[in-house]
């Protein structure tokens, strides 16, 4: 058997259990401490799980040289300085999201990584989920037609964050879904938002993403809503897509509707949209826990030298639309463009993303989300 990779994750705090409990059940993985400055969340956790150690000193683990790598799940505001030390510190490093809190310090990170060799990651969960691995399949078989526009609602009552407005908190999935199911970066984000609690920290908002070929994303993000609502509908020529995360079962539904255009007519009283309704069927999905097969994933590409699916690069593209979205919203919401996206070609037409195959991802079945 090969060697255990050694981890450590650095925040105890909401996301940061869920970390540790899944890092520590993969059999090719030694958790070796966690890291936190309360330290009754440290004895909680050391309670649980007696053989990982707890220090409030982030140095020290930056100076252990047994320790492989570094899982960062604190408040954004830390994630570059500990993520950039981690680095430093020769630790491969695995990020929450979003990546940073700004697309300079993503870019920082990205070249320390490149320099040193090591694997850098975020943690955009979703794209490990087997109800979105089944989504890019069917858009990518063709199934519903041409795309024509995605709508994504992530509303709930809290958590409110201090440090950050709500796109930020948690338009993150919706981005890194959107960006894997399009296949390419938007060319123009405008956003528009509200601070109800909060002056100058929006917890309401709703982002506007136009990709190439008259494509279109609507992104819906609350702190403000008394219901918790994760869905996500992908629109085609042929048939739409409800993706819905809260469902128990059946999380993907295809309906087989849709609208036509009449191809000729000569006056407008002969013009008539013609409306198709076909059935509703879900497709069998596997249950896993998408954050084990994530972790699992790091482990691999540090095992193998491979680029991760939720790449550094990934984790950059997502902040760079989440500045541009709080720049529309200082300006009451403009559209703010993607200049490398026109300049990359030079024409109105915008290039897809960068290629690279990724990882495999393994995945075990467990506990959902």
């Amino acid at each position: 058997m090969e060697k255990p990779i050694n981890v450590g994750v650095v925040g105890a705090g909401y996301w940061g259990p869920n970390l540790v409990r899944n890092f520590r059940a993969l059999p090719d993985c030694r958790l070796r401490i966690v890291c936190d400055l309360n330290q009754e969340r440290l004895r909680h956790l050391h309670s649980l799980y007696p053989e990982v150690a707890g220090d409030t000193q982030f140095e020290n683990l930056l100076g252990d040289a047994n320790l492989d790598a570094m899982v960062i799940a604190t408040s954004v505001r830390h994630h570059f300085p500990m993520a950039r030390a981690s680095l430093m510190a020769g630790k491969h490093t695995l990020i929450e999201k979003p990546m940073a809190a700004s697309s300079s310090e993503c870019a920082e990170l990205i070249a320390i990584a490149k320099q040193r060799g090591l694997v850098l990651m975020v943690g955009h969960t979703f794209l490990y989920s087997a109800p979105i691995r089944k989504i890019k399949e069917i858009v990518d078989n063709g199934e519903i037609g041409d795309l024509r526009y995605i709508s994504a609602r992530r509303l709930n009552l809290g958590l409110f964050q201090k440090d950050i407005n709500v796109a930020w908190d948690l338009a993150p999935h919706d981005i890194s879904i959107i960006l894997h199911i399009v296949g390419e970066l938007p060319y123009s984000i405008n956003c528009r938002g509200g601070a109800h609690l909060t002056k100058g920290i929006e917890d309401v908002t709703s982002m506007h993403l136009q990709f190439s070929r008259e494509r279109t994303a609507v992104i819906q993000s609350s702190w403000h809503d008394p219901r918790k609502v994760r869905e996500m509908t992908i629109v085609g020529s042929k048939r739409m897509i409800v993706y819905d995360d809260i469902a128990p079962q059946e999380k993907i539904k295809i309906f087989d509707v849709r609208v036509e255009r009449p191809p000729h007519y000569d006056t407008f009283a002969e013009f008539h949209y013609a409306y198709h309704y076909g059935d509703i069927y879900s497709p069998y999905i596997k249950q896993d826990e998408p954050l084990k097969a994530e972790c699992q994933h790091f482990l691999d590409c540090i095992r193998h030298g491979r680029i991760p699916l939720t790449s550094g690069e990934s984790g950059l593209q997502v902040v760079r639309i989440l500045e541009a979205s709080s720049e529309s919203i200082e300006q009451n919401g403009a559209p703010i463009d993607l200049p490398d996206a026109r300049q990359a070609t030079g024409t109105n037409s915008h290039p897809p993303m960068p290629h690279r195959k990724p990882a495999e991802i393994k995945v075990k079945a467990g506990k959902k989300r």
